[in-house]
């Protein structure tokens, strides 16, 4: 007998695993993808962390993928390292106050933040394999966020630098702002800064098929490129 499985409120699941984000970043890639070069910066002195990652053990783990426009793709099999071995080995002891905020940015411009809280929880990886291979161009090559309890534009790729503060910054400005939620669970539909969640199912998801289409196209001229 078949037991669906039971998606959060307002999601539904996805055959398919989209390359999937904001419009304006459509086209714009990564430039280093063969090595994992991350920035650390914030309340701390900077420094960059490039193979000290890998002296840290590794981990895999399946869970669910729920993007804020409200489509799921379920059973990802992830492969990385646990955040919270890479906070409390290669971050922890550099710093000299207590901090309880995380900035994250991509190559491509793009950032997000989370509480700390959320970012040591179990099943946080920073994730550099998708079922047992290398990440692609689609998923965050060379190394993103994994955070299955918060909405697809928590779980960032292709990071490149990682912020520390005692308290909560401000990120974004107008429009984007809103549309980022300090936290953005998914079991309570944290879909925008303020508002129901419910009312936003509808208005995201007009988005969907025209927003894949044109990550698609630019995906493929990028590629065509190579």
């Amino acid at each position: 007998m078949n037991t669906k499985i039971a998606l959060p409120p307002g999601q539904k699941e996805s055959s398919i695993f989209p390359r999937f984000g904001l419009p304006q970043y459509a086209e714009r890639f990564p430039t280093v993808i063969d090595k994992v070069v991350l920035t650390i910066g914030g309340e701390l002195k900077e420094f960059e962390i490039t193979e000290e990652l890998k002296l840290l053990p590794r981990n895999k783990q399946i869970s669910n993928f729920h993007c804020v426009t409200t489509w799921s793709k379920l059973n990802l099999n992830w492969g990385g390292y646990s955040f919270r071995d890479f906070f409390e080995t290669l971050i922890l002891p550099q710093l000299n106050t207590e901090v309880s905020f995380v900035v994250l940015k991509a190559q491509d411009g793009y950032k997000t933040s989370l509480p700390l809280e959320d970012l040591l929880k179990d099943n946080v990886l920073l994730a550099d394999e998708l079922d047992a291979k290398p990440l692609s161009i689609e998923h965050g090559i060379p190394l993103r966020l994994i955070a299955p309890d918060h909405y697809g534009y928590k779980n960032v790729k292709h990071i490149s630098r990682i912020e520390f503060y005692a308290q909560p910054q401000k990120i974004k400005k107008g429009l984007a702002h809103f549309m980022d939620h300090p936290t953005a669970r998914v079991a309570r539909e944290e879909r925008a800064l303020t508002g129901p969640g419910i009312l936003f199912r509808w208005l995201y998801k007009l988005g969907i098929k025209g927003t894949i289409k044109d990550f698609e196209k630019a995906t493929a001229a990028y590629k065509s490129k190579l």
